[in-house]
């Protein structure tokens, strides 16, 4: 793959470093064999990346010539995003206040060189931050407000103004990063496309088992695809991916939602997609999606602190309360008395200015229909942990115990259970989505819609087996390939 640094002046690349083309900006932007080349890796070292200056449209168009860029327009706008700069440095608290507990001063400038610092003291910080904000030069700036550290700036650092003292650095470092990523074992075979798994090897309620994950590998292996489990740190490999995968809880305040917004932006395929996320981890946004469309559901009402008053007139006793963002049982509550329905709700309120109210509608068994792409791909039935309301009983300490599973053949699914399934999920996009239902009697009502479906070795597969790993990696081979396609009639 080419390696192509671009710059404004050439004249300003003081790094010898080997086996790389270095260009100014314009030159790139103009030249029409950089438009006609395949495959090149460009890491854009202008002096700004200002919206619509040269270093801006070296990324942009970068992109859509379906060459990597570093940093991308995503990490250009984030840089500038006061918000997320704020969110990180509160993500990153513990770790900034270690880094930097030492210092004296009231501000402190981090250099930091593809992930690097000179100092080794600075190491973890420093790729911390590139693994969040991957631009090649960066510096970060930090102010003590007399209590604490605080992350206040990133902005990039032109190949002209690394200081002489840091220029040997820079160099070793760069000849490191260009060496290219490193492999914890070797390929079996050379992919056409690559794709990254993103798990939490110690998250409780994991979306997929350890052998799930690997049936998974092997599908996308045998239609040609390479894939990679990683985990949050390797959040600055993500670019020299195709396509991602989250195989992780996911959730709007969290590394999930910043994996995929930003797999989105560098224009990769991606399952859960930032919109669904977006859609499926908040119940009050599914609770006015259903009511707007008319899809069958239990009688809701969606609550703020003025209208408690009207839960039990409308929706009675026992009534279920859920936080917007529960997921795996948690989060929500039956409650019976009046009395309890006061506590919980004042509770969650003062977590939320808004929560759900949802009519009780006790069954043996949820069911729980997969969908991807708009198709059914397996139907389940969940039933009621024992002596419990829902599927999953958690005790104080944390223990938790599960009712059974029986896996259905999606065409036995009931007509109607198996159609407002389907009519819910195609309102949230076409993703991979798992359609909880209620099924009293011939009518069905839809529950939620899951973002990030459980797919578990032995569950959800019983019965298409392998089968059903393949269908979701075709999925992504054929969107990759309508990608490539589409970007090759644009250029």
């Amino acid at each position: 793959m080419n390696i192509i640094v671009v710059v404004n002046n050439p004249n300003d690349w003081k790094l010898d470093v080997p086996d790389v083309r270095v260009v100014s900006a314009r030159q790139y932007l103009t030249d029409p064999s950089f438009s006609m080349m395949d495959k090149a890796k460009i890491f854009n070292l202008c002096r700004s990346y200002r919206y619509q200056a040269n270093g801006y449209y070296v990324s942009l168009l970068a992109a859509a010539r379906g060459h990597k860029p570093l940093p991308s327009v995503a990490t250009i706008q984030d840089m500038k995003s006061q918000s997320l700069i704020r969110f990180v440095s509160d993500d990153l608290d513990e770790l900034i206040q270690q880094s930097l507990g030492h210092i004296k001063s009231d501000e402190f400038l981090l250099s930091i060189y593809f992930g690097r610092n000179i100092a080794k003291r600075y190491e973890k910080l420093a790729q911390r931050l590139f693994g969040l904000f991957q631009a090649p030069f960066t510096q970060a700036h930090f102010e003590h407000n007399g209590k604490a550290w605080r992350l206040i700036q990133l902005k990039p650092i032109a190949a002209s103004e690394i200081p002489d003292d840091h220029r040997q650095f820079a160099v070793e470092v760069t000849k490191d990063y260009f060496a290219g990523k490193k492999q914890s074992a070797p390929k079996r075979f050379v992919p056409r496309y690559d794709l990254a798994i993103l798990h939490n090897p110690k998250e409780g309620d994991s979306p997929s088992d350890e052998k799930a994950l690997q049936k998974f590998i092997r599908a996308a292996e045998n239609l040609g695809i390479g894939a990679d489990l990683i985990t949050k740190e390797e959040y600055n490999s993500l670019a020299e991916y195709d396509a991602l995968f989250i195989r992780e809880t996911t959730n709007v305040n969290h590394h999930t939602f910043r994996f995929s917004r930003r797999a989105a932006a560098e224009g990769m395929v991606v399952i859960d997609d930032p919109e669904s996320i977006l859609r499926c981890t908040n119940k009050v946004y599914l609770a006015e999606l259903l009511q707007h469309h008319e899809i069958p559901h239990p009688k809701t009402l969606i609550v703020h602190k003025d209208n408690v008053d009207k839960i039990v007139p409308e929706l009675g006793l026992p009534v279920v309360l859920k936080q917007p963002d529960s997921a795996f049982s948690q989060g929500v509550v039956r409650v019976t008395t009046a009395a309890e329905l006061d506590a919980a709700a004042e509770r969650m309120l003062d977590k939320s200015d808004l929560i759900v109210a949802q009519q009780f509608m006790p069954t043996d068994f949820d069911w729980r229909i997969g969908i991807i792409d708009r198709k059914p791909l397996f139907a389940c039935k969940y039933y009621m942990a024992r002596r419990h309301w829902q599927i999953i009983n958690r005790n104080e300490k944390g223990s938790r115990r599960f009712g059974g599973q029986e896996t259905v053949p999606v065409e036995l699914v009931p007509k109607s259970v198996m159609r407002n399934a389907l009519a819910a999920a195609n309102l949230v996009g076409d993703g991979l989505y798992g359609v909880d239902m209620k099924q009293v009697g011939a009518q069905s009502y839809v529950i939620e819609v899951n973002d990030n479906p459980s797919i578990d070795s032995g569950v959800e597969d019983m019965l298409l087996k392998d089968a059903l790993y393949s269908r979701i990696m075709e999925v992504f081979l054929r969107r990759i390939e309508d990608r490539k396609r589409a970007r090759k009639d644009y250029v």
